[in-house]
């Protein structure tokens, strides 16, 4: 989500400071009590009194300083009970926030973090706009009724210049020494947190499987350490040796690993968007994927689609895809080529332009001199 708002803050002012005047309104975080205590409830009372307290109180401060408020991550929608009406955007990226209260049997929680969840969404639905990255969580917002189909726009980010296929020798050298794979390693990417639906245990099964199929398989995660559970199936599969874990980095970095890697993997049961798949395909890198809608939406016919549970399915296309850089290279070459194509759709040029049209709108509906995009 900051990656978004940076790029988005970014585009704006070197693209249409003429007619969008854009800062970021984010409060410093207040540790309470975490002065006195330590551990996880101590950070989660805190995390809640700034999220739930202080910013909705900072916001409200800033009402009459601005036109207009974007909410760039939906988990903060609560801010838009501060807000002027009418006068508020949302981003949401996903409906992963709400489901313990839109599918509670999927998500059973506390009636206290419902209640939270419900009051989070309360400020989605008071929103002037509702954007999304995908078709496919805009037809899911809309299935439930959350927002008028009038008022949801789809608006995909994009993938900045450093990822595409073109050597970058210092990047790439970062990038060797990060991973320290061995000479001729087959290198299995995946890029994303460690939460449960990421299904980071189906990435190391996957490796399991090719390990006596593929010489010098080798797992690549990009997003920091595996959970004490992922971690024990890594011993327990026998991958000790045959995996690279590597803190979240810079993009310039992240490029030369999508590079480096033989195939990207995102084995979700749950995605908004997948910003790695489009990441890989501009880097030239083949991508392998649940076949989730929004998946299918943004990697198109540049990516392989999976069902996420079959596990035999996802070894016999990962090993397809493998053998065709070795063994079907005019195939493979087209492959990289029509992904790097289908990645240039994706631009933050378009995703600033086409929110800027969404502010304009928004503000023509507060002072009628302004004329909307």
């Amino acid at each position: 989500m900051d990656r978004v708002a940076d790029r988005l803050l970014a585009t704006l002012a070197s693209d249409h400071a003429s007619t969008i005047e854009a800062s970021a309104a984010c409060p410093p975080f207040t540790p309470r009590a975490m002065r006195w205590l330590s551990g996880a409830a101590a950070v989660n009372v805190d995390r809640g009194l700034n999220r739930l307290v202080d910013y909705p109180r900072h916001v409200a401060g800033l009402a009459s300083s601005y036109d207009v408020f974007h909410v760039v991550d939906h988990s903060y929608s609560q801010l838009v009970r501060r807000l002027p009406p009418g006068r508020a955007v949302v981003t949401c990226h996903d409906l992963d926030t709400f489901r313990s209260v839109l599918a509670p049997a999927e998500d059973p929680r506390s009636p206290l973090f419902r209640a939270m969840t419900r009051h989070i969404l309360d400020g989605l639905r008071r929103a002037a706009y509702v954007t999304c990255d995908t078709s496919a969580v805009r037809d899911e917002i809309l299935a439930r009724n959350l927002a008028p189909a009038d008022r949801v726009i789809v608006t995909p980010i994009g993938v900045g210049a450093q990822f595409r296929p073109d050597a970058d020798p210092d990047a790439d050298r970062g990038a060797a020494e990060l991973v320290a794979a061995p000479a001729g390693a087959v290198e299995i990417l995946h890029v994303g947190s460690s939460a449960p639906r990421k299904h980071l245990d189906r990435v190391l099964r996957l490796c399991a499987d090719l390990a006596p199929h593929v010489d010098r398989v080798r797992l690549v995660r990009v997003g920091g350490p595996f959970t004490t559970e992922q971690d024990r199936l890594r011993r327990d599969l026998r991958l000790d040796g045959r995996v690279s874990v590597l803190p979240p980095i810079d993009d310039r970095l992240l490029a030369a690993v999508y590079r480096r890697a033989a195939i990207a993997v995102l084995p979700s049961d749950r995605e908004g968007f997948g910003l790695p798949i489009v990441e890989a395909l501009a880097c030239g890198t083949p991508v392998l994927a649940s076949d989730l809608p929004a998946l299918r939406e943004v990697g198109g016919p540049a990516a392989e689609f999976c069902v996420p549970s079959d596990r035999e399915a996802w070894a016999r296309a990962a090993r397809r895809l493998i053998q065709e850089r070795s063994d079907h290279r005019d195939h493979f070459a087209t492959r990289r080529a029509r992904g790097v194509v289908w990645a240039g759709r994706f631009t933050w040029a378009r995703f600033a332009a086409e929110l800027a049209g969404v502010y304009l709108t928004v503000a023509a509906g507060s002072d009628p001199t302004l004329t909307p995009l």
